[in-house]
Formats: structure tokens, sequence, C-alpha cells
């Protein structure tokens, strides 16, 4: 019964709302179908007067008589004399009949307002409806304080970070709430799980370089105050570890600030070929180990943050570098794809990557086990930066690479 007359409440509330909007209709109508009529009436006057008269006159003397219609008349007099006294019958006829159609079509569109406007007002009342209803359920709902203490007892059991167990108490009622809660929990472990791994792992990186300085303080402390080449030594490999956490921690803190949202990209246009050859100028001068070659296919142009984009090919030229013999070829290619979106590419000749390992590679301090035999160490956060940069580019990456063949990897920028 309550929820018939609810029906009857809707029903009558659209009634009222389609009627409102049926009356401005009308209204809106007469409105348009007046300016319409002075519209045609003033055109039909200025085309009479430039017939006989040949120009239009402001100062001129005229008068309407459409009444009755078998007689009306439009009379002009001017000032040198001329009077022009215009039949406006067969006009009016014709208006009559461009007033009739209208209103047709007008009458139309009313009618068809008044019959199925009441349904689309209650079909877009239907969803407030629902949440009224939805609303008075709760508001009726009878608190039942077991149930309550019975979720919260089952919520106090759960750790939110050292188990996989999740919260079920049984009761329909509380179905919606334990799949929330349930949902925040893994997001939680997850979160949890990702930042255990991320400390850990940076742990462990810090743990050599500090290890080696350690170590070669201790030395220097015994026996370099008084020897030489145990003092150059030492010096030599303090500095290279120090510049080595230097690094690490520098990246650490830019993936931090991206993550929390401090990174700001610049966003403008410039050319990516010219931002990829002076790439290559550079890594000509500081690296004389390997041949660079540069391929444009095309001059293309994009919106993005220069400094970061560039940064992203640095990371991925670096890269190519540590895993390619001494005196081979790497390559860097622009262009557009099928699909006309830019791209760059860096592609080299070294170790190549494992096909299981490739999904992993931008994963903060991943290795595979090719990478470990390198001659230079690296942080192992380079290609998580360059992720974090092309994903807030809105771009992808495409890798190619075949073991002992060698990588190629392309950043597509849509």
């Amino acid at each position: 019964m309550n929820k018939r007359r609810k029906t009857k409440n809707v029903t009558s509330i659209a009634i009222k709302l389609n009627a409102i909007k049926v009356r401005d209709l009308f209204f809106k109508f007469l409105i348009i179908d007046a300016i319409l009529m002075a519209i045609l009436i003033g055109l039909w006057c200025i085309e009479s007067e430039k017939s006989f008269y040949g120009e239009l006159v402001n100062n001129a003397e005229r008068a309407i008589n459409f009444y009755p219609i078998e007689t009306a008349t439009y009379t002009v007099i001017w000032d040198d004399g001329k009077t022009m006294v215009k039949a406006a019958s067969y006009f009016l006829y014709n208006l009559r009949k461009i007033i009739i159609i209208v209103g047709m079509v007008e009458g139309i569109f009313l009618l068809e307002e008044i019959i199925f406007g009441t349904a689309r007002v209650r079909k877009i009342l239907k969803p407030l409806n629902e949440i009224a209803e939805t609303a008075e359920r709760l508001s009726n709902m009878v608190f039942d304080e077991e149930k309550f203490h019975s979720l919260e007892d089952a919520i106090s059991k759960i750790s939110p970070v050292a188990s996989d167990e999740r919260i079920h108490i049984g009761d329909s009622e509380f179905k919606g709430l334990e799949d929330a809660i349930n949902k925040l929990l893994d997001r939680m472990r997850d979160s949890y799980r990702q930042q255990a791994r991320f400390v850990s792992d940076a742990s462990h990186e810090l743990r050599t370089p500090i290890s080696v300085i350690q170590g070669y303080a201790n030395m220097l402390d015994r026996w370099g105050k008084s020897d030489e080449s145990v003092l150059d030594e030492s010096i030599t490999a303090i500095k290279s570890e120090s510049e080595n956490m230097k690094n690490l921690v520098e990246q650490l803190l830019f993936l931090a600030r991206g993550i929390n949202g401090k990174t700001q990209l610049t966003i403008e246009e410039f050319s990516l070929s010219n931002m990829i050859n002076e790439v290559i100028e550079e890594s000509k001068m500081i690296d004389d180990k390997h041949v660079y070659t540069y391929i444009n296919l095309e001059e293309v142009n994009v919106y993005g943050d220069v400094g970061l984009l560039k940064q992203t090919a640095r990371i991925l030229v670096e890269n190519a570098a540590k895993y390619t013999e001494t005196g081979e070829k790497i390559v860097l290619k622009t262009g557009r794809n099928s699909k006309g979106e830019p791209y760059f590419s860096v592609q080299d000749n070294g170790i190549g990557i494992d096909t299981e390992d490739i999904p992993h590679i931008f994963e903060r301090f991943f290795r595979a086990d090719t990478a470990r035999v390198r001659k230079n160490g690296g942080t192992g956060l380079g290609l998580s930066i360059a992720k974090w940069i092309i994903d807030n580019h809105n771009g992808y990456f495409s890798v190619v690479s075949r073991k002992e063949i060698g990588t190629r990897i392309t950043v597509y920028l849509p």
C-alpha cells in the first residue's frame, strides 16, 4: 500500500512538471510565431517599396490596413508626391497558410509532449525516487546491536598487514559493508607489501656502498696513514661508492616526489627529433666506447615535459651502453607508427633480456640474471623512473629483446 501511494505521488509530480513544460513550450511557440510574422511582413513591405520606388526611404509616410483581409492594402507616400497603394490580400492569404502549417507542426509537438511527456519525466524522476526509498528503508531499519557487535568483533580480529583473512559474518544486511571493508583491506595489504619490499630493496642497495666505505675507512685507519697506495685506493673507492649512494638517494627521492604528486610536469610543444639529436651528441661526448647512430625517419613534434622526456632517453641510452660490448652500435630512432603516434627508440646489440624477465624490468630494483654480470653497476631504479615519466605523459613502452642479440625499447607518446 505504501509503495502504491509513493508511485501515485511520483505520477502526480510528473504530471505537474509536464504541464508546466507544455505551458512553457506553448508560449515559446507563440513568441516564435509572432516574430516570424513580423519578419515576413517587414520583408514584404520592404520589397514592395523597392519594387515601386527603387529604394527604401526612411522618412516616407506608411500606413498598413490589413483588415478586412479581402481589401487589405499597404500605402506609402514619399516627399516628392509619389504614392504607392499595394494590395496585401494575396500576401496575407499566403502568410496565413504559412502560419497554419507552422501551427500544425507546433501542435504535433505539443500533443506529443502532452501524451508522452509525463512518462519521460517519470523516467527522469525514477533514480531520485529510488534514492528516497532507499533512504527511507535505511531510516526505518531496526538497529540490531548484536549484529553491530558481531561486525565490530570481526574487524578487531583482522590484521590489515599480517594476514590474508577476510571479514565474513554471514549477514545479508551487512554484505555490502563487508565487501567494501574487504576491498579496503586488500588495498592496504598490497600497499604494505609494496612498501615493505621497497624499504627492503632500498636497504639492501644502500648496505653495499656503506659497507665498502666503512671497509676502506677502517683500512685507512690501520694502514692508510703511512701507505700512499692504500690511501689512493681508499679515496678512489670511497668517492665512487659515495657517488653511487648519492645517485641512489636522488632517484629514490625522485620516485617518492612523483608518487606523492610533488613532481609537476611543464608541458610544451617541442621537436622530439631535436631532443634525441641532443641526447646522441651528449652520449658521444661522454661515452667513446660505443658507436652511436641516429635515424630520423621524419621531423616529429610532441607535447610534453622536454626535461623529463630527455631524462628518459638518457636512461635508455645508459642502459644500452651498460649491456653492450665495446665497439658495438647503439641506434636511436624517431618517427611515427602506423597509428600516427610519435615515438623514439633505443636499440643495442647487447646481451639481451630473458623473455620471462621482460615484464619485470620496470619494477624497482629488479635485475635480471644477465644484468648481474655487467661491469658497470647501477641502482636498479632507472627504468622505474622512466616508466613513471612516460606514464604521466599518457605514453607506453614496447620492449623487444633476444638473448645475445640485443634489445630495442620504444617509447610511444600518443
